[in-house]
């Protein structure tokens, strides 16, 4: 747990999500079964096109009204399984989200236990507590519903790719033509939000430090009266926070 205002270094660290992501370990049929969960709504989602196309191709083509029945009551049919295992992973995961917090979260508070005195001299009590807060629930989005929206994203692409292979060859490789231009802005897009939320980050941590020092020194400050000077000390603290998330 590093003093500093800002945590600065490489975007991805192996090692790190490698920590992160063992407090998953307790937790493995359960992920595992959300996992199956995601495929096989992923599965239910990419049949909607298909089934399009045959309402299509030989339901309103050739007005046979019985094969388009047919298939609107499938596609119904697909749509309401995709909720339901959308809801399933969905619920599973969150709660081994929440198990994930709880026992991160009793971690971080040991180890606080065993920091020295010297520490918390040099670090404010509030910052801490943005860090066992605030940070475990990004770090709770990373390791749970982050990891399973890659990996259901990224079978639902491959899906499409070999369906659109099957389909028409040369229409994915005029689809695919954007490509480069989407991975241009998605990279300018991912380090001017990575910014924007280190900033947050920080600028959060700083206004849980200031109130957690205003109040816990409450009769001081009344001492001295200094009641609308570190008003207008939080007013600066709390509009930073505001201007980094706009």
């Amino acid at each position: 747990m590093t003093p500093d205002d800002e945590v600065l270094g490489r975007a991805y660290d192996h090692r790190l999500m490698r920590r992160l992501l063992g407090y998953l370990r307790p937790y493995r049929p359960q992920v595992a079964l959300a996992a199956l969960l995601v495929l096989v709504e992923s599965l239910a989602v990419l049949a909607g096109p298909y089934l399009t196309k045959e309402a299509i191709d030989r339901g309103i083509r050739h007005r046979d009204l019985g094969h388009l029945d047919r298939v609107a009551v499938l596609y119904f049919a697909t749509l309401l399984a995709a909720f339901a295992f959308s809801f399933l992973h969905t619920r599973l995961i969150q709660r081994v989200g929440q198990r994930v917090m709880l026992d991160l979260r009793l971690a971080l508070f040991r180890q606080i236990q065993r920091l020295p005195i010297s520490y918390f001299d040099r670090v404010p009590i509030g910052r801490l507590m943005t860090r066992v807060t605030n940070d475990v629930d990004a770090l709770n989005e990373l390791a749970t519903a982050g990891v399973l929206a890659v990996f259901g994203d990224l079978f639902t692409v491959v899906g499409i790719v070999f369906a659109m292979v099957r389909l028409n060859a040369e229409l994915l490789l005029v689809a695919f033509s954007v490509l480069p231009l989407i991975v241009l802005v998605s990279l300018t897009f991912r380090l001017k939000v990575r910014r924007s939320f280190r900033d947050i980050r920080t600028r959060l941590a700083r206004m849980n430090a200031f109130l957690n020092e205003n109040l816990t020194g409450m009769s001081t400050v009344q001492l001295l009266n200094r009641e609308a000077r570190n008003a207008r000390e939080f007013r600066e603290v709390n509009a930073g926070h505001r201007d980094a998330n706009l």
